[in-house]
């Protein structure tokens, strides 16, 4: 289908984009990759005044990992996630997530900051940020403040970000130790039917700090504190990853639709689970 008409904005700077969006309001909305609002506007599920382009405003993309934490630009595509050899080194979780984000072609346009901001359940990145603790960085008319990922989701498209303000960065700690990214699907290109994101630091046979998150299994993206809690202090024996897998499971709340009735989500939750630790340890 065509999207109803509307006005197309390509401000130069961020304080013009502000201003657009104030004026308009609830008319506007800030377009970065478009993978998920253009299509939503052809199929005439969303209806758009006024859009506004954030692709000629400069400093909204690029990585940096100096000083132990990564600053990561919120236009920094999904294929520039993976090849930046310093994101490599200091977090490679966020580089195998990305790989496994629909297709090469979505990965060239698709935003980083696009896919943190809309607030769709079914989105990668969004669990990965809160397994990482991310810091979301939002400037608004009254200026600049700063979101964790852990709060930020509220429920499915439904987020800590005004309507006025702009997601412009993400920054996190560079993390320490194994990681993981697992993740289950129909096919390529579809999003998860399960998929979880560990960060598990281990030291003297002991793990030290664990970091759980999954994605599409319930309306937000979940950090289970409970399945962490679980394996700090531990050797991770398999008795401590069935804890750890308990814990995550009981934390989410999957709902059946076309990936399936709820029981085999949950089945397919506990096998990519228990996958992502011990992948994530085995790395450690």
């Amino acid at each position: 289908m065509i999207p109803a008409p509307f006005a197309y904005h390509r401000p130069a700077d961020i304080g013009e984009a502000l201003s657009i969006l104030t004026e308009h309001g609830d008319d506007a909305r800030v377009v970065a990759g478009g993978h998920s609002l253009i299509p939503m506007m052809k199929l005439r599920m969303a209806m758009i005044d006024h859009l506004i382009d954030l692709k000629d405003i400069p400093g909204l993309a690029g990585i940096s990992t100096d000083d132990g934490r990564v600053t990561i630009g919120a236009m920094t595509t999904q294929h520039d996630l993976i090849v930046h050899p310093g994101l490599a080194t200091a977090a490679p979780l966020l580089s195998e997530a990305a790989l496994q984000i629909a297709d090469p072609q979505v990965r060239y346009m698709g935003t980083l900051g696009g896919n943190v901001a809309n607030g769709d359940p079914g989105n990668d990145m969004p669990g990965v940020m809160q397994c990482l603790d991310a810091q979301f960085t939002l400037v608004g008319p009254t200026g600049e403040r700063t979101v964790p990922a852990r709060g930020f989701y509220e429920a499915a498209y439904m987020t800590a970000r005004q309507d006025d303000e702009i997601l412009t960065a993400v920054s996190f700690a560079v993390p320490k130790g194994g990681f993981a990214y697992e993740k289950q699907k129909r096919k390529i290109g579809d999003y998860a039917t399960a998929a979880c994101a560990a960060q598990i630091a281990m030291q003297g046979g002991t793990c030290t700090a664990a970091s759980i998150a999954m994605t599409n299994l319930s309306d937000t993206p979940v950090w289970s504190q409970a399945a962490g809690a679980a394996l700090v202090g531990t050797p991770c024996a398999p008795a401590d990853l069935d804890a750890a897998v308990a814990a995550a499971l009981a934390d989410i709340d999957p709902t059946e639709d076309n990936r399936g009735p709820i029981a085999f989500k949950m089945h397919v939750a506990k096998i990519i689970i228990r996958r992502a630790i011990e992948r994530a340890i085995a790395r450690a």
